[in-house]
């Protein structure tokens, strides 16, 4: 029989799922690829049972969703195969959003009588969210007219580090952040640094730099690299000056380790 099923890949690290190891798995090759696997072992989970033996893509998802346990339970599925679980009870769907502390998104709703529609996205996803502070160290655009920001923590001996950038700035953000951004000057903490256009990226991209006085309050999501820092632009919420909000209150996250941009 053969069987399609729709899943992802998903490796751990650190009690935490990892995409950023994940992805340097899929650019390995030969032997690096067998120590690589070795190193951090993948595991497959399954989200939808699109064929066994027959096409089931017609069939509301109630039923391949039954298929999808049916064939675990048949073939004795264990690891590295991971059965994605699913529920109807929204207490226990609450619950599963306490999850996020290893990396786990949010949640993704799914109609009990919705078909399977390849190239169209008619599910829904909880993006989970938690709002926290760090400080503006430098800008998209000019300081008198931002785009978008980027943002710093503190590390463990009080340097300023390159944690992420937000999404574009809309323009009630911009005004605000325009009576507040001051250029930076030379004894800036990132002075000499350069940054990437998006992660992962090795392309470049132009900032001005912009004296780490105003803290953003922002809204982020689980999704971080091996350094600690956001990997997907952050919202902003709000700002203040750093006067009013004392530095202890941005450290890094606890385990997680900072570098310097490339």
């Amino acid at each position: 029989m053969v069987a399609h099923i729709n899943g992802e890949l998903v490796v751990w690290e650190s009690d935490r799922l990892s995409f950023e190891r994940l992805q340097q798995r899929a650019h390995r090759r030969a032997a690096t690829a067998v120590r690589a696997a070795e190193q951090w072992p993948a595991h497959f989970v399954a989200f939808d049972l699109l064929r066994a033996g027959a096409d089931l893509t017609s069939q509301p998802y109630r039923a391949r969703r039954a298929a999808l346990e049916q064939l675990f339970a048949d073939h004795r599925l264990q690891a590295p195969w991971t059965l994605c679980p699913s529920t109807t009870d929204p207490k226990q769907s609450t619950e599963w959003l306490e999850w996020s502390t290893v990396g786990l998104e949010g949640l993704v709703f799914k109609r009990l009588d919705q078909r399977y529609v390849p190239g169209f996205r008619a599910w829904r996803k909880y993006r989970s969210r938690h709002t926290t502070e760090a400080v503006i160290g430098a800008v998209t655009g000019a300081p008198a007219a931002p785009t978008t920001a980027l943002l710093g923590r503190l590390d463990a001996d009080g340097r300023l580090q390159y944690a992420g950038r937000t999404t574009v700035l809309n323009l009630a953000v911009r005004q605000t952040l325009a009576a507040e951004l001051l250029q930076g000057g030379p004894a800036h903490p990132w002075t000499g640094w350069t940054f990437s256009a998006s992660w992962g990226s090795r392309e470049q991209f132009a900032v001005r730099l912009v004296e780490p006085v105003v803290v953003a309050e922002v809204a982020v999501d689980v999704s971080l690299d091996v350094a600690g820092r956001w990997r997907h632009p952050v919202r902003p919420r709000a700002s203040r000056s750093r006067a009013r909000a004392h530095p202890a209150g941005m450290p890094w996250p606890p385990g997680t380790c900072c570098s310097t941009p490339r």
